[in-house]
């Protein structure tokens, strides 16, 4: 398991005082009400923020860091992550997963088939979409409901599927 958790990207600058504005990448966006410092990490470096304020605009989230005190600075920081340590967050309800935790496990039928790897995960609205890709590059997309996701076991990287008619 991965020690950061990603949970979102910086994507501009906001105002004048050095503000970015982040796209969430959770599905509780007042979690970041929580926060007191942050890691944020691009191809260069990888830094810890404390963290002054919180607001919300629209569906991004304006965060104004310790020591960013200008438009020019907080511009440096654009694409980079914002990423926090997993040990830092409370456990999560059972049955829920991260998706980096997700991401690579091996994807069987409820007979022991192997359709391939989950390489992505997507939201609809209504539910999660997993995507399987087998060996030959093949995918496979699977509602993430009870009645097709029977069992997701982390520590043996392994989920077991039931295919409903129309899924392949």
């Amino acid at each position: 398991m991965t020690k950061y958790l990603e949970i979102g990207q910086i994507v501009n600058t906001f105002g004048i005082k050095g503000v970015i504005k982040v796209k969430p990448f959770t599905d509780d966006i007042k979690r970041f009400d929580r926060l007191k410092k942050v890691y944020i990490e691009n191809k260069k470096f990888k830094k810890e923020y404390e963290i002054e304020e919180v607001k919300y605009h629209k569906d991004m989230v304006l965060i104004k860091l310790k020591g960013v005190e200008n438009p020019e600075q907080a511009n440096l920081l654009r694409d980079s992550y914002l990423k926090i340590n997993r040990e830092e967050e409370k456990p999560l309800q059972e049955g829920i997963y991260y998706i980096v935790d997700m991401i690579g496990l091996e994807v069987y039928t409820e007979q022991g088939e192997i359709l391939g790897k989950l390489e992505d995960i997507f939201n609809t609205g209504s539910n999660d979409i997993y995507v399987v890709k087998n060996e030959l590059g093949k995918q496979i997309l699977l509602p993430a409901i009870r009645d097709v996701i029977k069992q997701i076991d982390l520590e043996n990287k392994k989920m077991i599927v039931h295919l409903i008619s129309g899924l392949i």
